[in-house]
């Protein structure tokens, strides 16, 4: 008996420190991003590079792609500033996130982004807390708020990727026209730029403005393979390293990287259709707890407000949604055949 009261007593004493604690952890990162943020704003040289950056060139009107490359070349020349954006930036974690950030075309920095969902979890728990929520809940939705940006980036980023997977084939039959044209290989990466949509277009335009402000075309388009990350653009990005050495037909070269690439997607295509109900299986499998628990909840709430409202019942439910999204994953994993 004495030691179940040393324990309880233990329990009540580490829910009271955290308690207290966490909302004074909070509210310090919450200091911090708002300081970030004040401090950004107040940076005049950044301001004056900025608008230098943004210049159309020429004094001629800007395409919507020029713009998404001039802000994507001013997200790298930001650095972090701040007592937590220095500390962040030296976690592994940043370079990876920045990376993900440029793939998905979103106009933030690593750091600032982790400052700032950090401060908004901060608060989102501080709210709880004042609400008189409960522990598991407060600690749920906080946890809710950190994952759902990083959700939203992901797919966001793939969808992306996927897009420019499939203007590939077009890109490297453009390009061959324009090197067949007489056109130099900067030419045709300027023509690209211009006549393609986001996020080929993009891309395309950036490399051409990179070698604009001094960077040797060579260099840009390594750039761009290490951006981007696919491998089909490290074979073309391959091919125009060997033939700026060596010479050669590039736009034969091009032509049969993108004849390649169209077999690819067809085949790629065939088997997502094969795979189409293995998926679907996956989501009516995640949806089907939820469904029948808000069915419950109408029919007989006095025996589903078991699991909402008794302490084990929320544990339960959180260990039953973890069980679902790694059944989710271990579906989807089986069905993602690699084309």
């Amino acid at each position: 008996m004495t030691e179940q009261m040393i324990l309880a007593l233990g329990g009540a004493l580490m829910d009271q420190a955290a308690l207290y604690a966490l909302p004074l952890i909070g509210s310090v990162m919450l200091a911090y991003a708002v300081f970030n943020l004040i401090h950004d704003l107040r940076k005049v040289q950044s301001k004056k590079v900025a608008e230098r950056l943004r210049e159309p060139f020429g004094g001629m009107g800007e395409s919507e792609n020029e713009r998404a490359v001039k802000e994507s070349i001013l997200r790298r020349t930001h650095e972090a500033t701040g007592l937590m954006s220095m500390a962040l930036s030296k976690l592994t974690l940043v370079p990876k996130l920045q990376r993900m950030l440029e793939q998905a075309n979103l106009p933030w920095s690593a750091t600032s982004f982790l400052v700032n969902v950090i401060g908004f979890t901060a608060v989102t728990y501080i709210v709880g807390y004042f609400l008189k929520w409960s522990q598991a809940m407060s600690i749920g939705m906080a946890l809710l708020v950190l994952l759902f940006p990083f959700i939203v980036i992901y797919f966001k980023r793939k969808r992306r990727l996927n897009k420019f997977m499939t203007q590939l084939p077009d890109v490297f039959e453009l390009m061959g026209q324009g090197l067949r044209a007489g056109h130099s290989l900067a030419n045709s990466i300027m023509l690209i730029g211009q006549q393609l949509p986001d996020p080929a277009g993009t891309e395309f335009a950036r490399v051409f403005h990179e070698q604009n402000l001094g960077i040797k075309v060579e260099e840009s388009l390594q750039n761009m393979a290490s951006r981007i990350g696919l491998l089909d653009v490290r074979f073309f990005v391959t091919a125009v390293l060997i033939q700026r050495q060596t010479g050669g037909d590039l736009a034969e070269v091009l032509d049969n990287i993108g004849s390649v690439i169209r077999e690819r997607l067809k085949l790629f295509g065939m088997v997502k259709a094969l795979t189409a109900e293995g998926r679907l299986s996956g989501w009516v499998l995640l949806a089907l707890p939820v469904v029948c628990l808000g069915m419950e909840l109408v029919v007989n709430p006095t025996y589903a407000d078991v699991l909402l409202n008794d302490p084990i019942g929320q544990y339960m439910l959180m260990a039953a949604g973890i069980s679902q999204l790694l059944g989710l994953a271990m579906i989807q994993k089986i069905v993602n055949i690699k084309v």
